[in-house]
């Protein structure tokens, strides 16, 4: 029988003290080395507001979904399935770990239901039973993964597996590429009711789904899109929201704390509402809609305008924006409709910041001998 004295008592608590203290450091140590980075992006036109380490190769878990529902996204847009097509479980899908919405082998469950398992309930199963939906086995699912990623521009993210389960170190991304696939995702209305759901049940109620990305909730314009965590991973958010004509993604990476990461996403958010605006710019108020030709049978072209890109600008600096026209007097003869005869140029605080271009909006041919005798003999007849 063990007998306590206040030197025994006084030893054992030391001794718990440096084991405790001892298991924070270790903790500590082992997520020390952990990149983390963060980027705030205007999802319409692609511009980069402000970012931390945005080209940082770190790991990133099971944001790798994002990707998975973004190919599935396509193949509904294509036509090539549907929301409404049932896929049976493979052994596979039913094998898998961790969150998972418990699909049975040989159970059929539809392409909605299994988006919501991923989207709102990040499953695992689910994940695997769309990639074998589109590609026939998730190991060629994993290879259109990567060719998606380079398509969109994805240049320093290397995909392994459809789920991020596994949470394979050489499963990497970046803030900026992680947003240029929020750029993608935001395209498609119809996954917004998926991402901005709280909670939902599938397969008739027996399994329920909670959002781990809890600016859903009470984010105003809120329109997604995942909040997930891993070991390598750490804490990460792609955090998007929309109002009037600006739409903002927050996306954040490699966090140790799960409510600092959303009180940073939602930092980021506020400081794009409220810090810039999109804009369109006008055409200018001199622009003329025709212009002189030369040696033509026409001696007036009509004149077409492309339409200026939306850019951002800080708030409060929207009368900053000019334009001018740079036009020739006249053009020579032959002009083909939608050839290239000038610009427009936009400036902000008098420094250049890109070109619309103006178009010839009809053709004029050049003026032969033929021609000209053509013509004068109908001005001798009209008489």
């Amino acid at each position: 029988m063990w007998t306590y004295t206040l030197k025994n008592v006084l030893a054992l608590i030391l001794s718990a003290a440096v084991f405790i203290a001892s298991a924070n450091v270790s903790v500590y140590a082992e997520n020390a080395d952990r990149k983390t980075a963060y980027l705030l992006m205007e999802l319409s036109t692609g511009t980069v507001l402000s970012d931390n380490n945005k080209d940082t190769v770190v790991s990133v878990g099971t944001m790798a979904k994002l990707m998975t529902v973004l190919l599935v996204a396509e193949k509904i847009n294509s036509g090539d399935i549907s929301a409404d097509d049932a896929v049976k479980t493979s052994n596979a899908a039913n094998s898998m770990q961790g969150a998972q919405i418990w699909l049975m082998p040989g159970e059929e469950i539809s392409v909605d239901e299994l988006l919501k398992g991923i989207i709102i309930g990040n499953a695992n199963d689910a994940s695997v039973a769309v990639s074998e939906l589109v590609s026939g086995s998730e190991e060629k699912f994993i290879e259109l993964m990567n060719k998606r990623a380079d398509d969109i521009g994805m240049k320093n993210t290397t995909f392994t597996d459809c789920s991020g389960y596994y949470d394979n170190e050489d499963q990497v991304s970046t803030a900026y590429d992680m947003a240029l696939l929020c750029r993608e995702l935001y395209k498609y209305d119809f996954l917004q009711k998926y991402f901005t759901c709280r909670m939902d049940y599938v397969r008739d109620e027996k399994a329920e789904l909670v959002n781990a990305n809890k600016l859903v909730r009470n984010y105003n314009g809120t329109i997604g899109f995942k909040a997930g965590y891993s070991e390598n991973a750490g804490h990460c958010i792609a955090a998007a929201a929309k109002r009037d004509n600006a739409a903002y993604a927050a996306v954040i990476l490699g966090y140790e704390d799960k409510d600092d990461m959303f009180t940073a996403a939602k930092r980021l958010l506020d400081n794009g509402f409220s810090g810039y605006r999109v804009i369109s710019p006008a055409l200018p108020e001199d622009i003329t809609g025709e212009i002189a030709v030369r040696g033509g049978d026409e001696k007036i072209l009509p004149l077409e305008y492309g339409k200026p890109d939306n850019i951002v600008v800080p708030a409060g600096t929207v009368g900053s924006i000019t334009s001018s026209v740079i036009l020739p007097e006249y053009i020579n003869a032959p002009v083909l409709k939608n050839d290239k005869v000038g610009e427009i140029h936009y400036y902000k605080n008098d420094s250049f910041m890109f070109a619309v271009d103006i178009y010839a909006g009809a053709s004029v041919d050049k003026l032969t001998a033929n021609k000209l005798f053509v013509k004068l003999l109908k001005y001798v007849l009209s008489f």
